[in-house]
């Protein structure tokens, strides 16, 4: 298999989501802009108190898994099962909706940096009704790879290198995700394989980077999900910056996909029947 290119770039767009926190999206602004096993990947990022402080109250979700991966900031997470996480510098909060969950985000600053990510990861049928959950991930728990280059701090997956297989915080799942924060130092270049299986993206968060395939070299755009093509590995080069961005992938389920709101099923009937149930109190019974 040849190393990956770009197909597709999807500039993320400002909105905002909850009650009034500023975004950018890129996967998920349309619901025909998905990257099938990922529904959505939002980016939030502010120095300014009134971008951030609402926060995300009280809200339901069915059907699906997020990621949240804080790299600035204090974010407190309280669900209806009696789960509190804090997230803080570099941690991240893995939820599994699934039958249904009903929780809160919310600012624990006042002042200063709020940086970070959420990804929506879609679950197959079969285990969109499965009891809901939730894992709490310090950031000492995240494993910190030295690769040619610079680090990847690995949050889920696993990833070859020089004969070793690294292992990240989550691994296994139906869809095999892989999901890496990638810091590039000045200059440097690195090789990463990323299997075939797994349809994949990159997300060039600060600085400057390439991605280089047999096609040649092209540059990253900040702030958009780089789609990437069939192939077993990829290779990146840093500016004379450096460069950190996101490598983002997992197995497709293959299924169809409905979506309203936070309710995200494989047909209507299923998203009608968990409106139902959230109207009449039994979408967490």
């Amino acid at each position: 298999m040849p190393l990956r290119s770009i197909r597709q770039t999807i500039p993320a767009l400002e909105t905002s989501d909850g009650a009034g926190v500023r975004i950018r999206r890129s996967l998920g602004q349309h619901q025909n802009i998905r990257l099938d096993p990922f529904l959505m990947l939002d980016e939030f990022g502010s120095d300014q108190p009134r971008d951030y402080m609402a926060g995300f109250p009280s809200h339901p979700h069915r059907g699906f898994e997020t990621v949240t991966y804080m790299i600035e900031g204090h974010m407190l997470h309280e669900d209806h099962l009696g789960n509190r996480g804090n997230l803080k510098n570099g941690g991240v909060q893995w939820m599994t909706a699934g039958r249904g969950i009903v929780h809160s985000e919310m600012p624990q600053q006042e002042s200063g940096q709020m940086r970070g990510f959420q990804l929506w990861l879609n679950l197959p049928a079969a285990e969109k009704m499965k009891p809901a959950g939730y894992r709490d991930i310090q950031p000492e728990d995240i494993p910190a790879i030295t690769v040619d280059g610079g680090l990847v701090k690995l949050i889920a997956g696993t990833i070859a290198t020089e004969g070793q297989e690294h292992q990240g915080a989550v691994i296994g799942g139906s869809t095999s995700p892989l999901y890496a924060d990638i810091h590039l130092e000045p200059g440097k270049e690195t090789l990463l394989p990323v299997s075939p299986e797994l349809r994949g993206m990159l997300y060039l968060y600060e600085g400057e980077a390439s991605l280089v395939s047999e096609e040649g070299s092209k540059a990253l755009q900040s702030s958009a999900a780089s789609i990437l093509s069939e192939g077993d590995s990829i290779r990146i080069g840093a500016g004379e910056n450096g460069a950190r961005l996101l490598l983002i992938a997992g197995r497709p389920i293959g299924e169809p996909v409905v979506q309203y709101g936070p309710f995200v099923m494989n047909t209507r009937e299923e998203v009608e029947q968990a409106l139902r149930d959230y109207r009449d109190g039994r979408l967490t019974a």
